[in-house]
């Protein structure tokens, strides 16, 4: 009976369900990880099912890392037979298991989004088609869709219907050959690989059905067509499928997710039992009204009322800024307030947005305040340079025959091997169809003799010998070595440690995370060294964004949407809340877009747990183009008596701002009765100045543009001098709100866009 106290019908329902095709249907912040963590243990101390024949996959590693110590604390010991991890991670070991069935060597190594870059603009080099035409990334995303929905080359090139799908599917074809020639898988092989193994080798399928004969699945309304398939195939035939998610809660059809596979999950399996979670531990009252408001407006999607016993708290506060410059300031003056004055910390607060190009207004606002935050989505460690550059070396000791290892580091420190002799290289490994290693040796070995594979200058032949002598000496070393060790070695003999250590600051911090890649090194020395080695990689290369995340950290979490997913936080602000913006302007054409937008934002809201903060400009300048925007529509879906503030007209009131950082010729803020943080008695919370500073003014905001007439004041034409650009000519003139646009031609600081209300524009 511990295994269900403390659950509530809906999850005891859940927990303690038979054997079978299982749906849960979970809002936010609903206790879903609890519900599959304690179905698990009931499945190991009530039911007697072995660990060992119980999968559990997630889309995570924090995810996984969570459930793993939960399960810990339910079962002890048997929670170390139990396989959980993310869909990545799970099918990459049962391909090094299995992966002489298809051909593939066990050490093959995964290439993260850089890699398979880079791979994509040699290709377009070599079948000398123009990037500017096809870019690498937009060909990518085209191949990597393709895989997500198990089209190899052969049958994307079948159903090409347009010239561009054709290129595509050339590029394609010749990726998949160099990426067989490298001995190395991109993140969507590992799961159409796997899907691959399982169909072509029914004896393999039948080995994994009858170890993992219950399969527990998270954030199902997730899933694309590859890893939907890998999950019918391994459930095929105990039938043991639990899956679950929340439709309003699906945000990734940029990778492929596909909604309808929750949708449909009940027409794959007639016998289906459905447990819907509706009850919320997570929001006040208000806010998870607010958030029912907003996605009610949706139409596919499993209908639930998500309820709480949580106190109903106080409304949500919409506010209205002039410009992201303002916006910023006003997010950065209540975080520094509610700190202060409120009883929070700084790991309390998240700012999120839709784009990560809106950081930036918000990363120098708090610079300036001096409020620390954590920038998520920014450089993450396993991308920074240094990290790349080491993790490279020791993918080419795994496999000397990945060439985007080799081709990252053969010049690095700086061996005087340049692009026109890696182009030559290159030229020899396809010739010959070899590695790129092997074409150093073929063309350091045969330079100067009857059959020589390429002309070489001494000196660079000289380099390319001593690089091959190198990495021949750390081969033979290999073997006799663990991780930290073999990275000990390399970097002394690459002649990396002295490049980086350069006596600069920078280099002694790029020292520090060579250092720290030690540290993870040292994880892995309990192991084997060729399992270690392959770990190692594997999982530096499948971190994800949150996965680095550590939330106890002190500062503010700038975060966008889509990475705030399975997060929550106490004080959560949404920036940006605009038409155009949230929702996306790309959606406005298409209702199935527009869905996932709205479904973007619910899962904004729902990521507060006691205060949400609403925020829009008026204008705002994204990409280097000032656009006037609406409020968001989502504003309007908000039920009346929700929310309060300057632009809460949107959603059936008229009060003015709380918390509000004022603006000339704006109403002064009112002080706000919040209730605080851990059930202590409300505190009456009204905005402070800022502290004063003595090296730069006070961020003032904008003024409103004052009022003009209904014509513009300059014409197409008109000669006009701005003190900071100089002389220029308007090319065009429109009002806009009130206010007069003017783009101007200026001679020396080019076209300009500038607002009449603020340029100091003067006719020449």
């Amino acid at each position: 009976m511990s295994l269900l106290e403390g659950l509530n019908p809906a999850q005891r329902e859940a927990v303690i369900a038979p054997s079978g095709p299982l749906l849960i249907l979970a809002g936010p912040g609903s206790g879903k990880t609890r519900v599959i963590t304690h179905r698990i243990a009931n499945l190991i101390q009530r039911e007697g099912v072995n660990p060992h024949r119980i999968m559990a996959v997630t889309f995570t590693n924090k995810a996984a890392t969570e459930m793993k110590v939960r399960l810990s604390k339910l079962v002890g010991r048997d929670a170390e037979g139990l396989t959980v991890g993310t869909f990545h991670a799970t099918c990459s070991r049962i391909l090094r298991r299995e992966a002489d069935h298809i051909g593939l060597s066990p050490h093959f190594v995964i290439y993260d989004e850089d890699d398979q870059l880079s791979l994509v603009k040699s290709v377009l080099k070599e079948l000398e088609i123009d990037e500017k035409r096809f870019s690498p990334r937009g060909c990518l995303s085209e191949i990597s869709s393709a895989k997500s929905e198990l089209r190899d080359p052969l049958q994307y090139s079948e159903f090409a219907q347009s010239y561009r799908q054709e290129v595509v599917a050339r590029v394609y074809r010749r990726y998949q050959e160099l990426l067989s020639q490298n001995g190395a898988l991109d993140f969507d092989d590992l799961l159409a690989t796997a899907v691959e193994l399982f169909r072509t080798n029914p004896e393999v399928l039948e080995r994994y059905q009858e170890r993992y004969q219950h399969l527990l699945v998270d954030e199902f309304q997730d899933t694309n067509v590859a890893q939907y398939a890998f999950v019918r195939q391994l459930g095929g035939k105990h039938r043991n499928v639990c899956v679950v998610g929340d439709p309003d809660q699906s945000i990734y059809s940029w990778r492929s997710a596909d909604i309808r596979n929750i949708l449909n999950f009940e027409q794959d399996y007639p016998d289906l039992k459905v447990v819907l979670l509706e009850q919320n531990y997570r929001s006040t009252g208000t806010i998870l009204e607010a958030a029912q408001g907003v996605i009610s407006a949706n139409t596919k999607r499993k209908s639930k009322k998500l309820w709480t016993e949580n106190p109903r708290g106080g409304p949500i506060a919409i506010f209205e800024a002039y410009n992201e410059e303002e916006e910023a300031s006003y997010v950065a003056r209540e975080i520094e307030w509610l700190v202060s004055h409120g009883g929070h910390r700084l790991r309390d607060f998240s700012v999120m947005y839709r784009t990560n190009a809106q950081s930036r207004a918000l990363e120098k606002a708090f610079r300036y305040y001096t409020i620390r935050y954590k920038l998520v989505g920014g450089v993450r460690f396993y991308e920074r340079r240094e990290v790349k550059d080491i993790l490279a070396y020791l993918r080419l000791l795994q496999n000397p025959a990945d060439g985007v290892a080799l081709a990252r580091v053969v010049n690095m420190p700086p061996r005087g091997i340049g692009d026109r002799t890696m182009a030559e290289i290159e030229r020899i490994a396809e010739q010959r169809g070899i590695s790129l290693f092997g074409a150093i040796r073929a063309a350091v070995s045969e330079n100067g003799t009857a059959g020589k594979a390429a002309q070489l200058a001494s000196r660079v032949r000289n380099s390319l010998a001593a690089f091959l002598e190198m990495m021949d000496g750390l081969l033979q070393e290999k073997s006799e070595l663990g991780i930290e060790q073999l990275l000990d070695l390399a970097l002394e003999r690459t002649g990396y440690r002295a490049f980086v250590l350069d006596g600069t600051d920078e280099g002694r911090e790029r020292w520090e995370n060579v250092q720290e890649l030690r540290t993870v090194a040292k994880e892995y020395e309990h192991l084997v060294p060729e399992t270690a080695m392959d770990m190692f990689l594997e999982e530096a290369t499948l971190m994800s964004d949150v996965d680095g995340l550590k939330e106890e950290e002190e500062g503010v979490t700038l975060i966008t949407l889509h990475a705030a997913k399975g997060l929550e936080y106490p004080c959560v602000f949404i920036v940006g809340m605009e038409d155009g913006i949230c929702p996306h302007s790309r959606s406005f054409d298409d209702p199935a877009a527009m869905e996932e937008e709205r479904r973007l934002c619910y899962v904004g809201i729902t990521r507060a747990m006691q205060r949400l903060w609403l925020v829009y400009a008026t204008r705002r300048t994204l990409y280097g183009n000032m656009s006037y925007n609406e409020p968001s529509r989502f504003l309007a879906d908000i039920p009346p008596g929700l929310a309060d503030g300057n632009g809460a007209h949107a959603a059936g009131t008229a009060r003015p701002s709380p918390l509000h950082v004022s603006s000339p010729g704006r109403r002064s803020p009112e002080p706000r009765s919040w209730p605080a943080p851990n059930g202590k008695k409300a505190q009456e919370i009204a905005p402070t100045p800022p502290r004063p500073r003595t090296s730069l003014p006070p961020p003032a905001p904008q003024p409103l543009a004052t009022p003009r007439s209904a014509e513009p004041q300059f014409r197409p034409g008109d000669r006009v001098y701005h003190p900071a650009f100089g002389n220029g000519v308007v090319v065009s003139s429109q009002m806009q709100r009130g206010d007069e646009e003017v783009t101007v031609a200026f001679e020396q600081r080019g076209v300009k866009k500038l607002a009449l209300s603020f340029a100091p524009l003067q006719r020449a």
